[in-house]
């Protein structure tokens, strides 16, 4: 079973983002295009207070006729953010982000923030697995057994 470690070490881009809770949801939004995510971690120093989503914008700010140069990040984010450890499996995070309709998790090891997960990261593992599996089957189909 693979970890959520695991698909901390095989991400090509490690960092995680974030936005303070005074920035404006044009900085947030500017800065998430920039670096092709989905999400944002809203940080006051080392503390995380929320998570800023595509999600948020488009129910919070876009539907209610806000303006995201004048709105600020703290007007609209999620405040009740889950996180998950390093040592969790893919089942169970994928269990979690289904049961919550959750797109991302961060990673906490220790009160430590070691990464952010999403939804795409865990969907790319399963289908390596599955793809890995398929293999191993196909190659004792055609040539593992010999008499």
């Amino acid at each position: 079973m693979t970890t959520v470690a695991e698909i901390l070490k095989s991400k090509a881009d490690p960092a995680v983002y974030a936005a303070a809770p005074s920035d404006t949801v044009y900085s947030a939004l500017r800065l998430m295009a920039d670096k092709g995510i989905g999400a944002l971690l809203v940080k006051e120093g080392d503390t995380i207070v929320g998570i800023f989503t595509e999600r948020d914008y488009a129910r919070k700010v876009a539907l209610l006729g806000r303006t995201s140069d004048q709105t600020r990040v703290r007007d609209v984010m999620t405040d009740a953010v889950l996180f998950v450890e390093p040592s969790q499996t893919t089942d169970a995070c994928m269990q979690l982000m289904t049961s919550k309709r959750l797109r991302h998790l961060p990673v906490m090891d220790g009160g430590k923030l070691v990464g952010l997960i999403s939804i795409g990261d865990l969907v790319k593992q399963i289908i390596s697995a599955q793809q890995f599996t398929i293999a191993q089957l196909e190659h004792y189909i055609h040539g593992g057994v010999h008499s």
